[in-house]
């Protein structure tokens, strides 16, 4: 992070790279992503934050892990190897206007991310 508080070394990304019907991706689609492309981009970082399940899960598979040893939850914090990967709902117009997910649980974990990010380096 600078001295303005922006994040720095920091890479933002999608799961999947493709809009899909009902902009739902099918696991096949996502795991040919995963494979295509996803593994580069998470070539050795500290810190991962997953917005949403599709992009936790997403991870999991990059790293060759079972989706079933690390369940999904907001706010949650999973250690992968010398990863953490922290989870989120999906900042989508879905999650916060029905209230799923408000500013402020988006900014704490946010926030915690950052931190562990911080605490690594």
């Amino acid at each position: 992070m600078n001295a303005d508080g922006q994040l720095c070394d920091t890479r933002i990304s999608n799961a999947v790279k493709c809009l899909p019907p009902q902009n739902r991706p099918k696991t096949d689609e996502i795991k040919r992503c995963v494979h295509r492309w996803l593994v580069h981009e998470l070539d050795h970082p500290s810190v991962i934050l997953a917005l949403g399940k599709i992009a936790h899960e997403a991870v999991l598979r990059a790293h060759g892990l079972p989706l079933q040893g690390h369940h999904f939850a907001h706010g949650a914090v999973h250690n992968i190897g010398d990863t953490t990967l922290v989870d989120s709902f999906h900042p989508s117009p879905l999650n916060t206007q029905t209230g799923r997910l408000s500013v402020e649980d988006f900014n704490r974990v946010l926030l915690n991310a950052r931190s562990l990010t911080e605490i690594k380096h």
